[in-house]
């Protein structure tokens, strides 16, 4: 396996300085594990997005989107399990007056002493575990009474399902097709925590596919892979991936087989995205609560069935970590330390970073020329503050895959320097054939350089 320098304090002390990700409400001390995403966070998580959709819809016929609402009636969860059964089972301390997960005890810190776990301090003193509801409740209308309750979303996955049959509608598709959505869910976390791998507002990526109820099997098997692949083809190593089949008594009561991809993140190995054969429970569920039947009639056969559906659900803020962890290196150079970005080029935030080497001799307005022509092909940044070096170097940790520097000779020939991020190899190359060469690139297959690292 290939070793690592990353640390989570690295890749969080990276992320604040250029403007990655940040504490939400810094300003008045925060609030507990809500994160700001800055320029560049939001431009790498948009990337991230974007490949999901481009896997999901752009690349497919057989799956449509969908955008349901934070706000569902309350019944949704009713049927959907999630008011009953969302629950974590918690203890408090009653002398530091902290909460904890009681089936993460053995994983937390106890607060006054952080070298032993809650519970093991000789102050310490917990409760007895109780469940705890992990949605977030609040109210419709001016009145706080209890008609009014209602619940920000703890998955995407209730509006695909209630929405089933205004898709059959429209979408003109028939068994098996998906339905897949992007958008935020809230959870109640007892102790959320790592960054942005557990925070109490996050972005999930899921897709329903809807199959005959004999196909499951087949479909759970194919999601599987094709999942996994999409992780690797966007640059995570595979040593650091693995498919964990989940065991019987892991088994939501919904799921008749699960899997997890897992991320060895500096934390250890941990969820980057599920896979799950849901069986028919879903549209079953929303049948008997709300009285419209959820399932599909073949008028070529005359046959009825409620299809099973197979459900990849993936994170969007957990799989930007999982990729700026695995692309976080470190290397010397002459004597320095050279902090980089190795992002799949797709995913990098800015692709083309323009320096003009001083700002006077009209290199600037070259540099101004180049970056309009390239906008609108690919994302391009102008960047004239600082040395050479310093300017290099910050689009290194921004993950810029192509530095293009106008210097003196540039003013004769028009001609510049393109440098590659990964192997610092830098050539001359006429303005007038810059934007093909880099559309070329940029599109070209990439391999991470950590995985030739590793094998020499």
């Amino acid at each position: 396996m290939s070793q690592d320098v990353v640390t989570m304090e690295k890749v969080v002390a990276l992320c604040k300085r250029r403007g990655f990700i940040f504490p939400s409400s810094e300003i008045y001390g925060g609030l507990g594990s809500t994160y700001d995403y800055g320029h560049y966070g939001v431009l790498l998580k948009s990337n991230v997005k974007a490949e999901w959709w481009r896997a999901m819809i752009s690349d497919r016929d057989d799956i449509v989107a969908i955008d349901s609402a934070i706000l569902q009636h309350p019944k949704v969860w009713e049927a959907s399990g999630h008011l009953a059964g969302f629950t974590d089972p918690m203890v408090d301390c009653k002398t530091c007056g902290k909460r904890f997960r009681a089936d993460h005890l053995g994983e937390l810190a106890c607060p006054p002493k952080p070298s032993k776990h809650p519970g093991e301090g000789p102050e310490c003193e917990l409760t007895g575990a109780r469940d705890f509801n992990l949605m977030f409740e609040t109210h419709v209308g001016p009145v706080a009474d209890t008609a009014s309750i209602a619940y920000l979303r703890p998955e995407t996955a209730q509006g695909i399902f209630i929405n089933f049959k205004n898709v059959l509608q429209f979408a003109r598709k028939k068994p098996p097709f998906g339905i897949a959505q992007v958008g935020k869910s809230f959870r109640n976390e007892i102790t959320p925590g790592n960054f942005i791998f557990r925070t109490r507002e996050f972005e999930q990526m899921e897709m329903e596919f809807f199959v005959p109820p004999a196909e499951a099997a087949t479909w759970y098997e194919y999601w599987q892979k094709a999942r996994y692949q999409w992780y690797t083809e966007l640059g995570l190593r595979p040593d650091h991936l693995m498919l964990r089949p989940h065991e019987a008594d892991e088994l939501s009561h919904y799921s008749s087989a699960t899997s997890d991809i897992e991320y060895l993140f500096p934390i250890g190995w941990s969820e980057l995205e599920g896979i799950a054969n849901r069986g028919d429970f879903d549209l079953k569920a929303h049948t008997e609560h709300s009285g419209e039947k959820l399932e599909y009639f073949d008028q070529g056969s005359g046959e009825r069935f409620v299809p099973h559906v197979i459900e990849p659900a993936a994170g969007a803020d957990r799989a930007t970590l999982a990729f700026l962890v695995d692309a976080y290196d470190e290397e010397e150079i002459e004597g320095d330390t050279r902090t980089v970005l190795r992002l799949h080029p797709r995913l990098a935030p800015v692709k083309v970073a323009v320096l003009p080497l001083v700002r006077k001799d009209g290199q600037p307005e070259v540099a101004r020329e180049i970056v309009a022509a390239l906008r609108g092909r690919m994302t391009t940044e102008y960047d004239e503050g600082g040395s050479i070096g310093k300017r290099y170097r910050r689009q290194d940790e921004i993950g810029t895959p192509y530095g293009v520097t106008v210097d003196h000779q540039t003013i004769e020939d028009r001609t510049v320097t393109v440098r590659d991020r990964d192997s610092l190899a830098q050539e001359r190359v006429g303005i007038d054939d810059l934007t093909e060469l880099l559309t070329a690139r940029l599109h070209a297959p990439w391999v991470t350089p950590k995985l030739a690292d590793s094998a020499s």
